[in-house]
């Protein structure tokens, strides 16, 4: 039997979907000097009344993503107060927001599995080439061996 979502997944979902519009519409507004920016998930504790939102940023300069990090620290006021007009609940939970570096980390994996790809693949061209000139040698030795017909 599929397990219900419970209430806090409900409320996460909503608040993600939320905050993911205040931020690219509105809170751009209110800091410009912000990267772009996507809300990754969203944690929300079992009482509500806490948000970890995990934030990654198109930027790769290190430098603009804490400027960023600092903005949205500064900035979670604003966005509560927006959160809390647009999603119904008794209390608006205290956001945190978190860099999430898992898609950065993902990337720099992903190269390096593609770069020992291609340097495996040009040894084995290499080694190949190596293997059919041998090839190719040892069939003109043993065609001059084979009786005439």
């Amino acid at each position: 039997m599929a397990r219900e979502f419970s209430r806090t997944d409900r409320v996460s979902q909503q608040v993600h979907k939320e905050i993911a519009s205040i931020l690219n519409q509105e809170f751009k507004h209110q800091a410009p000097d912000l990267c772009m920016v996507t809300v990754s998930g969203v944690e929300i504790s079992r009482d509500l009344a806490h948000a970890k939102v995990y934030v990654t940023f198109l930027e790769m300069d290190e430098e603009k993503v804490k400027a960023s990090m600092a903005l949205l620290e500064e900035g979670k006021s604003f966005v509560r107060g927006l959160l809390s007009r647009r999603v119904r609940m008794r209390n608006t939970p205290a956001l945190k927001f978190i860099q999430d570096r898992s898609i950065t980390e993902g990337m720099r994996i992903s190269n390096i599995v593609s770069q020992v790809t291609r340097e495996e693949e040009a040894k084995r061209g290499a080694n190949s080439d190596t293997n059919a000139d041998n090839h190719t040698d040892a069939g003109h030795a043993s065609d001059d061996n084979k009786p005439a017909e």
